[in-house]
């Protein structure tokens, strides 16, 4: 079903009901004027149409508001003119200006309604009688159009304001829910690349070895046995997310280093670590980002740097920030990317913290991966002797 516009037409129902209240007050309160007006020629069935006719522009006021108002005032006047009781007749075209004034510009609506005030002046003074013209009806008239001017302006922006509010909350909405999927893109990229890397250098060995060698042939099996175990428990982790409703599984992190250096020794990569994260637990973000990045650096080792078989990876503090340098002794060259998914995935992670991510070749051979995660309140100030050296085989 489709929805109405910010000031697009509303329903039927909510179109038609107010005319008709207005209707029945109007006819109501004009047949009761009618019994004690003793000026006024009593009502007959000219003036109950003309009560009736004021009202029906109304009816299309929404879509047509000037040419309804007009239409309305006019008849209104006409009923005026001809001397039938007055009762609260005005009340009709009322609700067209306000209607005006809230489908168009305030200003638009003053014309309207300052045009309809000189008609009845002129009206006044064209019958001779310039003592109406301090008639309490018509300055009371004039105050009239100013409210009703006044009145939809008020709604015309209130309607402005809940519209801008819900453009907004629907800009909200949809922006966070393409972060979610460029997260769940990252997760999901980030598992299958470094598993699938794992698992094809195994197979690999395996085929290779397996007539001649066949204890190495199931050491590669095994290896890739606990590759696609790893890669299937991180990828139900991460489809968790999708099926609870945004409630997100436990990520992993650092404490996963081992099994990473595992299986890059296992692809024939040896892993030097250096340093540690810090002192204390990780906030999550930057335990989880400082993973995923040593995760795809390692994996992009595995399958694009030719030669390597050391990576060398440094934890150190610096000014409230962790950094992490990872840096292979492969030979550089076409065949090895320095941009695509798995680095513009290390970039947005480290940009989601407020940090940066730089990668590229490195004079003397070699590749390097530096990342800066901001972590603030957590870290310890620079400078203090905090970092300490352990190597992992």
């Amino acid at each position: 079903m489709r929805s109405p516009g910010r000031f697009g037409p509303p329903r039927p129902v909510a179109e038609v009901a107010p005319v008709v209240a207005l209707l029945v007050i109007v006819l109501g309160g004009t047949s009761a004027s009618a019994h004690w007006h003793a000026q006024a020629s009593g009502l007959n069935a000219l003036g109950y149409s003309l009560l009736l006719a004021a009202g029906l522009p109304l009816l299309v006021r929404n879509r047509y508001p000037l040419a309804a108002f007009t239409a309305s005032a006019a008849l209104a006047f006409a009923y005026w003119l001809a001397g039938y009781p007055t009762g609260p007749v005005f009340v009709l075209p009322t609700l067209g200006l306000i209607t005006l004034a809230c489908r168009r510009k305030a200003g638009v609506a003053a014309i309207a309604g300052g045009a309809a005030l000189v008609v009845v002046i002129t009206t006044v003074l064209l019958r001779g009688d310039p003592q109406g013209l301090l008639d309490a009806r018509l300055i009371g008239l004039v105050l009239w159009v100013a409210v009703a001017v006044t009145v939809g302006s008020a709604i015309r922006l209130r309607r402005s304001m809940v519209g801008e509010a819900h453009a907004r909350l629907r800009e909200r909405e949809q922006r966070l829910a393409e972060e979610e999927r460029l997260r769940i893109a990252r997760e999901v990229h980030d598992v299958v690349a470094h598993s699938l890397a794992m698992i094809n250098v195994q197979a690999g060995t395996a085929a290779h070895v397996a007539d001649r060698r066949p204890e190495a042939a199931k050491d590669a099996l095994l290896a890739i046995k606990e590759a696609s175990r790893t890669a299937l428990t991180d990828l139900r982790a991460t489809l968790d997310v999708l099926r609870s409703g945004g409630e997100r599984a436990p990520t992993p992190g650092l404490a996963r280093l081992p099994d990473l250096v595992t299986n890059a020794a296992a692809a024939g990569v040896r892993v030097e670590v250096t340093g540690q994260a810090g002192a204390g637990p990780l906030p999550a973000p930057v335990d989880l980002a400082a993973y995923r990045i040593l995760q795809e650096s390692l994996t992009n080792v595995v399958r694009h740097a030719e030669g390597a078989d050391t990576v060398a990876v440094t934890f150190h503090r610096d000014a409230g920030a962790l950094v992490l340098t990872v840096r292979d002794n492969g030979r550089t060259g076409p065949a090895r990317p320095t941009r695509g998914n798995g680095l513009r995935g290390m970039a947005e992670r480290a940009g989601a913290l407020g940090g940066e991510v730089e990668a590229g070749p490195v004079p003397g051979g070699g590749f390097e991966v530096s990342a800066r995660l901001p972590m603030p309140g957590r870290m310890d100030e620079p400078g203090t002797p905090a970092d300490t050296e352990r190597g992992v085989r």
